[in-house]
């Protein structure tokens, strides 16, 4: 009897030792691309089947498996399609703070920002790209600050 139940937590244990290992695994990452604000929009969650994509602090992420709630009537859907930083560090949905725009935002926002970017988002979601204004200057431009090594999740292989 007593080596059927150590058979039995045996199996329970290699499962979730299992379960916790697939977990941890990430298969290895599509390149990144660059967005615009009009491609970005396209990925809003309205239309059935397509990803949806979402910018903090110019890197877009694959937010489609949270779906509840960034999907179509979706709690946060007002969030997606778009470069949300300022509405994440306010933690507002105000159509006035879905901007990548930091100006004005005080200290304890910008730590917000920060905890809630790497906590949540590079934490839960695959990093697909960046927003072109993260790596261009209005004018079209490149952004000589811009060093892909210092991104998110920057590997030399990865490609723009």
């Amino acid at each position: 009897m007593a080596t059927a139940r150590f058979c039995v937590l045996f199996i329970i244990l290699a499962v979730a030792l299992a379960e916790d290992a697939k977990v941890k695994h990430k298969t290895a990452p599509k390149p990144v691309r660059l967005f615009t604000e009009e491609e970005l929009q396209r990925y809003d969650g309205s239309e059935e089947g397509q990803p949806i994509y979402m910018a903090v602090k110019g890197v877009v992420f694959d937010v489609t498996k949270g779906k509840e709630f960034y999907g179509k009537d979706a709690p946060y859907n007002a969030l997606v399609g778009k470069d949300s930083t300022r509405a994440v560090a306010k933690m507002s949905l105000d159509p006035a703070d879905l901007t990548s725009d930091t100006t004005g935002l005080t200290e304890e926002q910008l730590k917000s920002l920060d905890s809630i970017f790497e906590g949540t988002y590079k934490a839960k979601y695959p990093i697909v790209g960046y927003t072109a204004s993260r790596i261009l200057n209005e004018d079209g431009s490149p952004n000589k600050d811009f060093k892909p090594e210092d991104q998110p999740h920057f590997q030399i292989k990865d490609e723009f």
